[in-house]
């Protein structure tokens, strides 16, 4: 058998088995905010709800956290939330995202994970925010069904009302109040 004839017969069973390979693999790309927007407002795998949890590799709070996203994806996944890990670290900052990816890497963060790829500072004026976490809910429409932040030091947030909230909405249910 001709090594031509070979490669020709392993491609169909590679192809079968590449998708299960690249859902396990953890990915950190590059994104410009209006590119992320318009993502979210494309839905292109028809989530029922998006999860942004908005981060940086030089903030502890935002990394004791995120175990938290990762159960969420792995809990509600199927039934239908997609998960956005959204570095806001300097694109400057080579060590800074190198250790973002590590980060990403170890926590096993198998969903979309990405930097903003403007200048520092953008994510948050973008976003709206002046501290991380900080964390986001999407309808399926793109269009923000809530926003849970730090930036009220008398009312801080919590993952556990977060994923409240997520099963709320996925149960079809009003949302906890604040």
């Amino acid at each position: 058998m001709t090594v031509a004839r070979r490669i020709l017969l392993l491609v169909p069973a590679l192809l079968l088995i590449a998708p299960a390979v690249a859902g396990d693999a953890v990915t950190f790309t590059p994104i410009k905010f209006e590119a992320l927007k318009a993502q979210l407002a494309a839905n292109p795998g028809k989530a029922k709800f998006t999860i942004i949890d908005a981060w940086a590799s030089n903030c502890a709070p935002c990394k004791e956290n995120f175990p938290h996203l990762v159960e969420m994806h792995k809990k509600y996944g199927p039934k239908g939330l997609a998960v956005i890990s959204l570095s806001l670290d300097d694109i400057e900052d080579k060590v800074a995202l190198k250790s973002a990816e590590d980060f990403l890497k170890d926590k096993k963060a198998t969903f979309a994970n990405y930097y903003i790829n403007e200048e520092f500072g953008a994510g948050f004026e973008r976003l709206d925010i002046s501290a991380i976490p900080a964390v986001f809910l999407f309808g399926p429409d793109g269009k923000e069904i809530r926003r849970f932040t730090m930036d009220d030091p008398d009312n801080q947030f919590t993952y556990e009302q977060v994923e409240q909230a997520v099963e709320a909405l996925l149960a079809g249910k009003p949302l906890p109040t604040e």
